[in-house]
C-alpha cells in the first residue's frame, strides 16, 4: 500500500517550489504530497483557528500553515497524519530562514489511503550559492506567519520573490499576489487582489487636537478579509476610486498594524493604514475573487454565543417595523432605527435592527429571504441582533444557505410558529448564554475571576452582612436616558453638563456597596439602581428623605437589608483606583432564593457522588 502511495507522491516538488522562481516539471504545480503532522495553533482569544501542518515529498518536508477557508478538511476529518493531498493553491514564504507554506486550497486524495510516514525526508535545504540574507518577518501572535521581503537578484535588477501556485492567473503586472491572510505588519513589498464588500460614508472629528476625516472599506480575497482605512489626504484621494464591488490591487508602502476591534466587523487581527505612497488600482479581470464571505450563524444557536460577538446570519423576513427615532446617551444625537423580524428553519425568531439611511430607506418585501453581514449580537430581551455600520444585507442571494431556507419556509415555514430568544429569557438560566456558573466566594477568588484582560462572569448564593451607608446613591438628571450626576448650583437649581439643563430637584439613585458572606468566604459587590431598589425594598429618593428626616428610621431600613439572602449574577473586572490595580465584583441582577429550585440544585449535586 504505501509503496503504491509513494509512486504517487511529486518527489522533489518543495525543492523545485523554493529553490526557482520557475516550476521545474509539471509535477509542482499541484503537487501530490504527504501530511505526517498536523497541530492546532494556540492564539489569542477570539482569533480565527489555525493549523500547522507537516507535509512530505518523501526526499524533504516543510512546515505549513492552512489558511482559515481550508480548515474544513480537518473538521471533516479528512486530513490526518498519513493521508496524501493535492496542492491545488498555495503561497510560499520565508520566516527567519524557514521556508513555509500557506496552503489556500487543497484535496485530500483518499483513494490513496493512508500509511506511515514514507522514507526518511530530511528538512529542506535552499541552495547556498545565494543564500538569502536574514529577513524581518515573523510570526503574528496568533500563529500565522509573515511573508517574505522580494529581493534583488544579480545582475538584472528586478525583484525576485518566493512562486505562488494559484487556480487564477495574475495579470503580468501583478505577477507575485499575496493572499490577505498572509499579511503582518512584518511583510513587506507586497501586493494583494481583493475585492471592495463595503465603503463607508467619509467620517469627520472635532478634538482639542485638532480636525480631521476618514473612511474605511472592507477587502475580500480567496483567503480572508481586512479593513483598510485612509485619513485626511489619503481619504480625498481614495474614496471616489474605491466602488463597492470592484476588484483592485493594492501594494505597498501601505501600513499594517493590530486592528481595532471596536471599529471593524472582519476576523482578522490585522487592518491597513493607506499612505501617501500606497497604490491602488482597479483591476480590468473580475475573476478568481469571491464576491462575498459569508460565516453564518443560524438563529435557533444565537443563545450560544456571547454578547457583543459580531457574527453573519440569514433568515426570511417576516416582519418590518415602523422607522423610530432615539437619542444617542453619549452624543445626545438623534438617530433613526427600524426593527426586523426574521425567522428560519432552527423555528426561532430574532429581532434585528438596522439604523439610520438603511433604516429610513428599507423597503425589503417581506418573506425575502437576507443575509446580514457584520451583526452585533445582544442580550437586551434574550437576544436581539443590530447591524453595523460596516455592516451589510444581500437581498435573495444566489447561495445555497439562501436557496434551501426559500424552499423550507414555502413548504412550510410559512404556517410554523417561532420561539423568540426574549421569551427564553427565563429560562435560559444565564443573560443571554454566557457562562455565568454557580460559584462559591472561595471558587471566585481562588480562580482569579476578573484578572485576565476579559471580563468573567458568575453567579453566586450569598447572605448580606452589612451594607455601607455613606455614599449609598448620587443626585442624577432628570432627563429620560441621562442619569448622570447634577449638581446644586442655587437653591432648587440642579443643572446637568451633558443635558446642558437645569432641573428643580435631581432623582437620587442607588450606588451601593454590599458585603456579602457564604459557607466559604466574604466579598464585596457593588450594585447600582435597580438592584438597590429590591434590597432595600425603597427607592433611593425614599430612603434619603426617610434619612433627612429620620435618621432612626432609616438606619432600621438599612438593618432590615441585613442578614437577607440573594442569587447575584455578578460580572468581575479589573478597575484602577487611587493608582492601584483592583478587580471590582459588579453585580448586574439579584433575585430572592427559590428554596424548592436551589434544593433540587443541591439533589443534582449530591447524586453525582452515587450515594446510595
Amino acid at each position: 500500500m504505501a509503496s503504491d502511495a509513494a509512486a504517487h507522491v511529486s518527489q522533489g516538488s518543495l525543492s523545485a517550489i523554493f529553490n526557482s522562481g520557475e516550476d521545474s516539471s509539471g509535477t509542482t504545480i499541484q503537487p501530490i504530497l504527504q501530511c505526517v503532522q498536523v497541530k492546532p495553533l494556540g492564539g489569542q482569544q477570539g482569533a480565527p483557528e489555525r493549523f500547522r501542518v507537516v507535509f512530505s515529498d518523501i526526499l524533504n518536508f516543510v512546515q505549513s500553515m492552512l489558511a482559515t477557508q481550508a480548515n474544513h478538511v480537518v473538521h471533516e476529518g479528512k486530513l490526518k497524519r498519513g493521508c496524501f493531498v493535492r496542492l491545488k493553491s498555495f503561497q510560499a514564504n520565508q520566516v527567519k530562514g524557514k521556508r513555509i507554506i500557506i496552503v489556500l486550497d487543497l484535496d485530500v486524495l483518499e483513494e490513496l489511503g493512508e500509511c506511515e510516514k514514507i522514507g526518511e525526508p530530511k528538512t529542506l535545504e535552499v541552495k547556498t550559492e545565494e543564500e538569502d540574507k536574514p529577513q524581518p518577518t515573523t510570526i503574528s501572535s496568533n500563529g500565522f506567519y509573515g511573508t517574505k521581503v522580494p529581493q534583488q537578484q544579480q545582475p538584472q535588477p528586478q525583484q525576485r520573490s518566493l512562486p505562488s501556485r494559484s487556480n487564477g492567473m495574475s495579470s503580468s503586472a501583478h505577477a507575485n499576489i499575496y493572499p490577505i491572510e498572509a499579511l503582518s505588519p512584518y511583510a513587506h513589498k507586497w501586493t494583494i487582489k481583493a475585492r471592495c464588500t463595503n465603503k463607508s460614508d467619509i467620517k469627520t472629528w472635532h478634538n482639542k487636537n485638532g480636525e480631521g476625516k476618514l473612511f474605511s472599506v472592507n477587502l475580500l480575497d480567496d483567503s480572508g478579509e481586512i479593513r483598510g482605512t485612509g485619513f485626511q489626504d489619503q481619504c480625498d484621494l481614495l474614496y471616489d476610486l474605491f466602488q463597492e464591488g470592484g476588484v483592485y490591487y493594492i501594494s505597498s508602502p501601505c501600513r499594517v498594524q493590530l486592528a481595532k476591534k471596536q471599529f471593524t466587523n472582519l476576523n482578522n487581527d490585522y487592518e491597513l493604514t493607506f499612505e501617501r505612497d500606497t497604490v491602488v488600482e482597479k483591476a480590468e479581470e473580475q475573476d478568481g475573487v469571491p464576491q462575498v464571505r459569508f460565516n453564518f450563524t443560524s438563529i435557533g444557536d444565537l443563545q450560544n454565543v456571547e454578547k457583543d460577538t459580531t457574527i453573519d446570519t440569514i433568515g426570511v423576513l417576516k416582519e418590518v417595523g415602523e422607522t423610530s427615532q432615539i437619542t444617542s446617551k453619549t452624543t445626545s444625537k438623534p438617530y433613526d432605527k427600524r426593527e426586523l423580524t426574521l425567522v428560519d428553519n432552527t423555528n426561532y425568531s430574532v429581532r434585528l435592527t438596522i439604523w439610520g439611511n438603511t433604516a429610513t430607506s428599507f423597503d425589503i418585501a417581506p418573506e425575502s429571504v437576507i443575509a446580514f453581514k457584520g451583526v452585533k449580537v445582544s442580550d437586551f430581551g434574550g437576544r436581539s441582533l443590530s447591524l453595523l455600520s460596516s455592516g451589510s444585507m444581500t437581498v435573495d442571494p444566489d447561495i445555497d444557505e439562501a436557496h434551501k431556507l426559500k424552499g423550507w419556509y414555502d413548504a412550510q415555514g410559512r404556517s410554523d410558529t417561532f420561539t423568540s430568544h426574549a421569551s427564553m429569557g427565563s429560562s435560559m438560566g444565564t443573560a443571554g448564554g454566557r457562562n455565568e456558573a454557580y460559584k462559591t466566594i472561595i471558587q471566585v477568588k481562588d480562580e482569579n475571576l476578573g484578572m485576565s484582560e476579559n471580563t468573567d462572569y458568575f453567579t453566586t448564593k450569598a447572605t448580606i452582612i452589612y451594607v455601607k451607608q455613606d455614599n449609598i446613591s448620587y443626585p442624577a438628571c432628570l432627563s429620560e436616558g441621562c442619569n448622570k450626576k447634577v449638581v446644586e448650583v442655587d437653591p432648587g437649581q440642579w443643572r446637568c453638563e451633558r443635558c446642558d439643563k437645569t432641573h428643580p430637584k435631581p432623582e437620587y439613585r442607588y450606588i451601593m456597596s454590599l458585603n456579602v458572606s457564604d459557607h466559604t468566604g466574604q466579598i464585596w459587590l457593588s450594585c447600582f439602581d435597580d438592584v438597590g431598589r429590591l434590597i432595600m425594598g425603597m427607592t433611593a429618593d425614599q430612603l434619603t428623605e426617610l434619612r433627612d428626616n429620620d435618621e432612626k428610621a432609616a438606619g432600621e431600613v438599612f438593618q432590615e437589608a441585613n442578614c437577607k439572602s440573594w442569587v447575584f449574577k455578578c460580572r468581575a473586572k479589573m478597575d484602577n483606583f487611587q493608582d492601584q490595580q483592583r478587580v471590582r465584583y459588579q453585580v448586574s441582577s439579584a433575585s430572592a432564593m427559590n428554596f424548592p429550585t436551589e434544593s433540587a440544585k443541591l439533589a443534582d449535586i449530591l447524586r453525582l457522588y452515587n450515594l446510595e
